[in-house]
């Protein structure tokens, strides 16, 4: 029997398509916030002296004064603008992770204003987390089934977002001055992941009018890991890279975003057992490409 290639088809529905080009043009956004940042940050650090042990209150104050920054920062808030337009009406799976192509601008745009080439083995990093996003979202989306949140789902996110930020908060506190610039990109990345799917849930319930304690709860988590998130990613640029600094928020918030719909909500229950396969081998991947980053960028530093 010839099965129907009509069945086979992928599909996707016009309203969700609108949040694609929102996706992309955020990346824009976020690639050149995250370079004028960057440069308001390294400016302080050179006036101020090494940032050790994360970005003090006056060092904070600094960077208002700093033309990039404030620049760079209306930059960024434009790019969470058309994120969380592109989740309004597309899921996270779709458009959460086309952040990756806000790496590839910052790396060539990086490249030109520090005038240091990319080398070859961060051009491999950089296809490794390009790479491994994509594969990992691509498996997601032919196995996946979106399922909606119910109230405790949403409890269990909550409750693992607290334990989430009482362990970074805790790790900050008792041994900050021996990180390197890859723990906040990594810590910027876990809380920026729960700040997608509590913004996705949000948008959601507001929607369908279901405004309650709940919703308020997951603004309230949501505010927090955006604050300690952002607190991350401005240490972070003062040993680091801005191209670094994305690769970590590009590859590792779409894959905790996706991977609660994964282990929370049960959206890939169905799958077959390669897709289990296939997904470690694209986080592997990808977050490998991260460290690969951080270790043999030109720019990067211990």
């Amino acid at each position: 029997m010839t099965p129907d290639l009509t069945d086979l088809a992928v599909t996707i529905d016009p309203r969700q398509a609108i949040g694609i080009p929102l996706a992309l043009v955020g990346a824009v956004f976020l690639s050149l916030g995250a370079q004028f940042q960057h440069r308001g940050v390294t400016k302080v650090e050179a006036k101020t002296a090494e940032i050790t042990g994360g970005l003090n209150p006056r060092q904070l104050m600094l960077l208002l004064s700093r033309p990039s920054w404030v620049f760079g920062t209306l930059m960024l808030g434009l790019a969470i603008v058309f994120q969380l337009s592109s989740l309004a009406f597309a899921p996270i799976i779709m458009v959460q992770p086309l952040g990756a192509v806000a790496l590839v601008i910052t790396s060539i745009l990086n490249a030109r204003v520090t005038r240091v080439p990319v080398n070859r083995a961060s051009k491999i990093a950089i296809a490794m987390c390009v790479g491994g996003v994509g594969l990992f979202v691509t498996v997601a989306a032919f196995t996946a089934v979106d399922k909606p949140v119910t109230d405790a789902n949403l409890l269990t996110i909550l409750v693992v977002l607290g334990v989430v930020l009482a362990l970074f908060g805790a790790a900050f506190v008792f041994l900050r001055t021996r990180f390197k610039a890859i723990f906040y990109i990594i810590g910027a990345g876990v809380l920026y992941g729960f700040v997608a799917t509590l913004a996705k849930v949000i948008i959601n319930r507001t929607q369908n009018g279901n405004f309650e304690w709940l919703t308020l709860a997951c603004v309230a988590g949501l505010l927090l890991a955006a604050a300690l998130g952002a607190y991350f990613v401005q240490t972070a640029y003062a040993s680091g890279p801005p191209d670094l600094v994305i690769a970590g928020l590009t590859v590792i918030d779409p894959l905790i975003a996706v991977g609660i719909g994964i282990v929370v909500l049960g959206e890939v229950e169905q799958a077959p057992a390669w897709a289990s396969a296939a997904f470690i081998l694209a986080g592997v991947v990808a977050i490998g490409g991260v460290f690969l980053l951080a270790r043999y960028h030109p720019l990067a530093t211990d």
